[in-house]
């Protein structure tokens, strides 16, 4: 199940795919539910004109199974709502919706997408503000290492600010 690389999103080919991603209602903490195919083209093109702030699709093999996002907290996301230490790398991602699970899928790819971020020597701790209702991805997160900090009141959401430190994710790994 490890078959995992990670490119970046292109939006030429990859849009309708993210789209019926991010609308399905499966997705629903990802707040795109509504969303048109021109509004979610409008967010990632907003995304890749970012300075601080990168899409990417993750693929099993050659299927594309998951959306990644990697951004700086100090200045995406999470800009004046916690102290950023240097080393931070801020993360989102989503499991391709399918209507037939696979049992332990969803932890491996959170594992590849720790992996790819770790796998930049300066990054030190990654950050994540899920919604608080999302208890699904607070056990997944406390599986490979982060630590709830506290709750962020965000403009579309009561977030969970979570931290993992490469030494976590190594640990849980183990």
């Amino acid at each position: 199940m490890n078959r995992f690389t990670i490119r970046p999103l292109d939006l030429r080919t990859d849009a309708e795919l993210v789209h019926g991603w991010v609308t399905h209602p499966k997705s629903v903490y990802w707040m795109m539910q509504g969303f048109s195919l021109t509004d979610v083209e409008r967010e990632y093109m907003a995304i890749a004109a970012a300075e601080h702030h990168d899409a990417f699709i993750g693929l099993h093999g050659s299927t594309p199974a998951f959306l990644m996002e990697r951004y700086d907290p100090a200045h995406v996301e999470l800009k004046g709502l916690y102290d950023p230490e240097p080393g931070d790398v801020g993360m989102h991602f989503l499991v391709a919706p399918t209507d037939t699970p696979v049992h332990g899928f969803t932890r491996a790819v959170i594992t590849a997408v720790m992996t790819e971020l770790f796998a930049d020597p300066a990054t030190r701790r990654v950050v994540v503000e899920p919604d608080v209702r999302n208890t699904a991805v607070h056990a997944l997160n406390k599986a490979v290492g982060f630590e709830a900090v506290r709750e962020l009141a965000k403009p579309e959401k009561t977030a969970l600010l979570s931290v993992c430190t490469r030494a976590a994710f190594e640990g849980a790994r183990r």
